[in-house]
C-alpha cells in the first residue's frame, strides 16, 4: 500500500485506466484516469496518507467524470425508433 504514495504510481495508473478506455469504451474509464492524474500531484507535493489519496482520488474522479460528460456530452442511451418504413 505505501507505492500509492509514490507520485509516478498515480501517474501510471492513469495512462493504464486511459489504456483500458481505449481497449474498452465506455467513457467511465476517461474520469477515473484523470482523476489519478490530478492526484499524482497531490501524492508529490503533500504528505497526505494512502487513505487520504484514496479519497481525493475518489473525488478528482467524480469531479472530472462530470466535467467530461458536460464537455463531450452524452451519447442517449435511447434507442431510435422509426415511424416509417424507409422502404416505402
Amino acid at each position: 500500500m505505501d507505492a500509492f504514495n509514490i507520485w509516478w504510481v498515480w501517474l501510471v495508473l492513469g495512462l493504464a485506466l486511459a489504456t483500458a478506455e481505449i481497449f474498452l469504451p465506455g467513457s467511465i474509464f476517461v474520469g477515473f484516469a484523470a482523476g489519478a492524474a490530478l492526484t499524482a500531484p497531490l501524492a508529490a507535493w503533500t504528505s497526505l496518507s494512502v487513505p487520504q489519496l484514496a479519497v481525493a482520488f475518489a473525488v478528482l474522479s467524480l469531479i472530472s467524470w462530470f466535467v467530461m460528460r458536460r464537455i463531450f456530452g452524452f451519447r442517449g442511451a435511447k434507442a431510435k425508433v422509426f415511424d416509417h418504413d424507409i422502404n416505402d
